[in-house]
C-alpha cells in the first residue's frame, strides 16, 4: 500500500525532513510515484484525494495472512495491512454487525475518537491487538492518522520527497524511489496525526528522539525515532468535536 499527502495536509516530521532528499522527481507531480508503484504492482488502484494527495494498494505478492484491504466510510478513505486478534471484542466494543472486517474496525476506532473521544488515543490503538499498519484520511476535517503495531510486525516506512510530502508505505523501494534519504521505517509502537505528529502509544507520557541511521558505508541515511525515557509529555487526551480543542484539528 501507498499513501502520498500534500505537506498541507500531513506535515512531515521537522528531523526527517531535515535529511537531503534525492534528485527524483517529486512524489506528487506528474502522478510519478502512482505511476511507478502501478509498474511494479499490477493491479494495482489508485484513490485520487484531489489536493490533499492519494493512496494506492494492490492485491500482488500478498500475505494471506496479512492482507490488505481498503474501505471508504463517510468520507474516510483507510488503507489497513495485517490482522486483528481481537476482532470480536472490537466489534462488540465499537457496535459493529459481525460481517465488517479490520479496516471498518480502523475507521469506527477513529470516528469515535473524531466525534465522542472518550479515552487516549494511544488507549485506542492499544486496545487493537495484532499485526498491523494503517492509513486513514479524513477528508472532511483534512486530518491523517498513522500508526504501526507495537511489534513492527507489517514491514512499513515513510519519508520526505523533495517537495516536503510525506510518503507511507509497505514497499521501501517504493519509498527509496520517492524519498531518497529520508527513507526510514515508520516507528513501531507508534502513530502519527495532521495536528499532533509522531507520538508513541506504547510510551504515551514519553517524548520521541530522532536517531540517525548508518548505512553499510558509514553514511547517514535516514532517522529512526526512539522513546526517549527520560522525557515526559503533558496531556495526551483527545477532546470531542466541538469541545474548545477539538482533537482532528488541534491534537
Amino acid at each position: 500500500m501507498l499513501a502520498v499527502f500534500d505537506k498541507s495536509v500531513a506535515k512531515s516530521p521537522d528531523a526527517l525532513a531535515q535529511h537531503p532528499q534525492n534528485e527524483s522527481l517529486p512524489a506528487l507531480e506528474d502522478k510519478f510515484l502512482a505511476t511507478y508503484f502501478s509498474s511494479v504492482h499490477p493491479g494495482s488502484v489508485v484513490i485520487n484525494l484531489a489536493s490533499a494527495g492519494f493512496m494506492a494498494y494492490s492485491s500482488d505478492r500478498q500475505s494471506p495472512i496479512l492482507p490488505r484491504l481498503f474501505a471508504v466510510v463517510d468520507d474516510m478513505f483507510c488503507l489497513f495491512e495485517g490482522n486483528i486478534q481481537n476482532v470480536a471484542h472490537l466489534k462488540q466494543q465499537y457496535g459493529l454487525n459481525k460481517t465488517v472486517n479490520e479496516v471498518i474496525i480502523v475507521i469506527e476506532a477513529y470516528r469515535t475518537l473524531r466525534d465522542r473521544g472518550p479515552y487516549p488515543a494511544d488507549q485506542v490503538l492499544r486496545d487493537i491487538q495484532g499485526k498491523f499498519a494503517f492509513v486513514l484520511f479524513d477528508s472532511a476535517s483534512n486530518n491523517v492518522f498513522v500508526a504501526s503495531d507495537a511489534d513492527g510486525s507489517v514491514p512499513f516506512y515513510w519519508g520526505t520527497d523533495a517537495d516536503g510530502h510525506l510518503v507511507l508505505s509497505t514497499d521501501g523501494e517504493v519509498v527509496k524511489q520517492g524519498c531518497g534519504k529520508t527513507f526510514a521505517p515508520f516507528p513501531k509502537g507508534c502513530f502519527y496525526t495532521s495536528s499532533g505528529g509522531l507520538r508513541s502509544f506504547e510510551h504515551p507520557i514519553s517524548e520521541l528522539k530522532a536517531v540517525p541511521r548508518i548505512d553499510s558505508s558509514g553514511e547517514v541515511c535516514g532517522l529512526t525515532f526512539k522513546v526517549d525515557a527520560e522525557s515526559c509529555k503533558g496531556n495526551t487526551g483527545m477532546p470531542r468535536v466541538g469541545s474548545d480543542a477539538n482533537w482532528s484539528h488541534n491534537y
